[in-house]
């Protein structure tokens, strides 16, 4: 059992207080109890504390994160602060947000060898435990491959499954689900099934609620740092729809999405054509196979696939990342270079702390921008702050933000940006409902001002609330393109995702 008492946390780097908002993911005076065999749902819009009880739970705070702790969390009767991290360790496995960042080892079958290795577990249960959670997972087709050569939905399953080796009687996940497609999620699923058929307590965070249904037994909903609502599963799926979304919740199921509205066609602003797209990494066998393709300049084209099939190095390439990568990107004018589609493109990463650099999200804002007049720009880039939900934190670093915070930073930048192709890889991974819609619109105002945007998702939601047009990869190559201004487009995009 687990029992929080009057808990109230703060990061270091979140000390001072803002206008609105809980910095930082803090906590303020939570008390709760998690029963063993319980699966409990961690909810609430994003930086609203998620992560934070996440760490309580596991341990890694105190442990590993440095801040004020006030009030008690119990594990089995014994205060965390006492046990160390190696004794939470047998009791707790944990996936975390960014799954590079529980990686001890440079090859997948080690990855998922190490915590059973590092328990003292003789070889044969290593090597027990490794197949186990391999064929739990659907992992078979990624053991003894380099943990570089994944796409982060890839390394998420990989994290999952480093997870399940250790066998514990807790689980804690921070949004597991963020970078996997349908087929991925669907695995999940039957995992977390599985851990409750063993009557494992698990405590999950998340944003995506679909999959879940039917999963958990409770609901916590955080709301700046505190639980505003503590649901049984029954409570929680009698809340209605226009409840959960004034709560910032994602739906229960993705058939309702039928129903979005649809966006109306865009005026074609001309083409964009990529010819002799074939790009292998060293050593690796080809992984894009395509010798020509189009889509509309002026509007937004989602890139949906699989892990693995090759979406992110597709974007990579377009917008010249990838120096060794030799085909053409051309509109009906230009046809541009490598060097010149460095310039041409900005790009949105699946990670963003790979391209977060300044002291200050303010600070982050400006880089960005073409320096015209000082005081303009401040007062540019407050507006977008403001826009995207982030003017509280102007002053703040931007690695103490939450991982969805850090994510709208990005975003942010790439609208200040002003460039005329915009990229964007996975931008919803760790965003709630309103601040996905937030960023929707922001890439409807970016088409509107006849700029192109093209963006690799798992989210459907997202693209019926912004996107035109489809490309669907499989193994490097395009399955289909279609638009989505209509409903046999939106039906075609629902079925790959239902």
């Amino acid at each position: 059992m687990i029992e929080c008492k009057n808990v109230s946390f703060s990061y270091q780097s979140a000390a001072a207080s803002y206008s609105s908002g809980t910095p930082g993911g803090s906590l303020n005076n939570i008390s709760c109890t998690i029963e063993d065999g319980s699966f409990v749902l961690l909810c609430g819009s994003s930086g609203c504390g998620k992560t934070t009880m996440t760490r309580l739970f596991n341990g890694l705070i105190p442990h590993y994160y440095e801040g004020t702790l006030t009030g008690s969390v119990c594990l089995d009767g014994k205060n965390t602060c006492d046990l160390t991290l190696f004794d939470l360790s047998l009791k707790t496995g944990s996936v975390f947000q960014n799954p590079r960042s529980q990686f001890f080892n440079v090859d997948t079958t080690s990855e998922l060898a190490f915590g059973p290795e590092n328990h003292g577990m003789p070889k044969e249960v290593v090597r027990e435990r490794v197949t186990q959670a391999a064929k739990q997972l659907n992992l078979s087709s990624l053991l003894d491959r380099s943990i570089f050569s994944l796409s982060g939905g890839e390394k998420q399953k990989i994290a999952c499954g480093s997870a399940s080796a250790i066998d514990p009687e807790i689980y804690v996940l921070d949004e597991p689900s963020s970078n996997l497609d349908s087929r991925a999620i669907a695995d999940l699923r039957q995992l977390l099934l599985t851990f409750k058929a063993q009557k494992k307590t698990v405590i999950i965070s998340e944003h995506r609620l679909y999959y879940l249904s039917g999963l958990f037994d409770r609901v916590l909903f955080l709301k700046d740092g505190q639980i505003a609502g503590d649901y049984t599963a029954e409570e929680f799926k009698q809340l209605s729809p226009q409840q959960r979304d004034e709560m910032g919740l994602r739906p229960l199921t993705l058939t309702g999405l039928k129903n979005t509205e649809r966006l109306p066609a865009q005026n074609s602003n001309g083409i964009w054509k990529v010819k002799d797209f074939f790009f292998a990494y060293k050593h690796q066998p080809r992984l894009l196979h395509i010798p020509e393709a189009d889509f509309p300049s002026g509007s937004a084209t989602a890139i949906i696939g699989h892990n693995g099939t090759g979406k992110s190095t597709f974007s990579r390439c377009l917008c010249g990342l990838e120096r060794r990568f030799k085909g053409t990107v051309q509109n009906t004018e230009t046809c541009y270079s490598t060097k010149d589609r460095l310039k041409l493109c900005y790009m949105v990463m699946q990670d963003v702390n790979h391209q977060l650099f300044t002291e200050s999200v303010l600070d982050e804002i400006l880089l960005s921008m073409k320096s015209e007049n000082p005081s303009k720009d401040k007062e540019k880039a407050e507006k977008i702050l403001n826009e995207m939900d982030l003017l509280p934190f102007a002053d703040c670093h931007p690695m103490g933000l939450s991982g969805g915070q850090k994510q709208r930073v990005a975003v942010a930048c790439a609208i200040a940006s002003e460039r005329p192709f915009i990229l964007f890889d996975e931008p919803t991974s760790g965003l709630d409902l309103f601040h996905m819609r937030q960023v929707a619109k922001a890439v409807r105002q970016i088409t509107a001002s006849g700029r192109t945007v093209m963006i690799v998702t798992h989210d459907p939601e997202f693209i019926l609330h912004c996107c035109h047009f489809v490309i669907h990869l499989e193994s490097g190559y395009i399955k289909e393109s279609y638009a989505i201004t209509d409903s046999t487009g939106q039906e075609r995009l629902l079925k790959f995702f239902l």
